[in-house]
């Protein structure tokens, strides 16, 4: 993961966990579809690299956000759900989502204007 930004700021502390690529949309699926498998991520995340996949989840799983249970012993496979901490962030989510609709349309404009 990237390096943290090393700030003593509520906003720096959050993107040192949820900054990365890929980690909110991660975190999104959980709240739409949870629990998920690693092939179900996959599938919602056209475009995400295995290992990238694999990188995100272990790293939310440490930092508490995400868990993980067997949902399968053998082999042993890993279905993965939101922790408290991680249905927290409901709210920044849906703040984001309302945001993207607002004004997501006004920022693809600009890109092809440039």
């Amino acid at each position: 993961m990237a390096e943290s930004y090393m700030q003593k700021c509520p906003v720096a502390y959050a993107l040192d966990v949820v900054g990365e690529r890929w980690t909110l949309l991660i975190i999104r699926d959980l709240f739409r579809h949870g629990p998920l498998r690693f092939q179900q991520f996959e599938l919602r995340l056209p475009g995400i690299a295995a290992s990238t996949l694999s990188t995100r989840i272990r790293f939310l799983e440490e930092k508490g956000i995400v868990e993980s249970r067997l949902y399968e012993t053998h082999p042993p496979r890993p279905e993965y759900f939101l922790t408290e901490s991680g249905r927290a962030l409901g709210p920044v989510l849906k703040a984001l989502f309302n945001w993207g609709e607002k004004f997501g349309g006004q920022m693809d404009k600009q890109v092809t204007k440039r």
